[in-house]
């Protein structure tokens, strides 16, 4: 039995509709899942806090990448430290003075500066001793599974993961007050053993 010709155009009518509803649904999903693939860490705010998912951490490999000292003169510091003979890194400024250890640095910052990037007050009532250790990550999301990690092994979380003008960077203690901070930032150039290559810089994207 032959189907009337107006049925016939309207279901045709109807599947070529239903066809195109279905391409532009796929399309959609497509479109949000690249959107989402492209969707790094960095672009969020400065401020915007991360934290790791329940019950996911990661160890750090066994190293660390920066000393930083909080001091009160950055260049007077520095020229004391030239006069022992090292010398200072290129990859470093007035602010933030570097000398290579040997797949590592001491960074000379403003102990202010220090003191109010991890949140802590510098006085004589603190538990802050104007020094941190620093373990730079290679990934961005390695930084709030590291923090978890640290909290989970007895530490204390002083600052989570957080993005900052420069990167992705978030503190804590060990049992004996010592803070230790975990950074991720792009710049860093580091050699197959995940040691830092202190004299160079990669190109900021973000």
């Amino acid at each position: 039995m032959l189907m009337p010709q107006n049925n016939r155009v309207n279901c045709t009518l109807y599947v070529m509709s239903l066809c195109l509803l279905i391409t532009l649904s796929l399309t959609a999903k497509a479109a949000t899942l690249k959107k989402k693939e492209k969707t790094s860490m960095l672009e969020n705010e400065v401020g915007h806090v991360f934290m790791s998912e329940a019950g996911k951490s990661l160890a750090p490999s066994q190293r660390l990448h920066l000393v930083l000292l909080g001091v009160e003169d950055v260049q007077a510091t520095r020229k004391f430290y030239e006069a022992l003979g090292w010398q200072r890194s290129p990859s470093g400024h007035a602010g933030f003075e570097k000398f290579d250890l040997g797949g590592y640095a001491l960074c000379l910052l403003p102990a202010s500066d220090l003191a109010k990037d991890a949140g802590e007050v510098s006085d004589h009532r603190s538990s802050y001793k104007g020094v941190a250790f620093v373990y730079l990550t290679k990934t961005a999301e390695e930084v709030s599974l590291i923090l978890q990690k640290a909290v989970e092994a007895g530490g204390t979380l002083v600052k989570p993961a957080t993005r900052t003008p420069y990167g992705i960077a978030g503190y804590f203690k060990d049992p004996n007050g010592y803070l230790f901070e975990v950074d991720y930032e792009e710049v860093w150039v580091f050699d197959d053993e995940h040691r830092l290559v202190v004299d160079e810089l990669n190109d900021r994207k973000y």
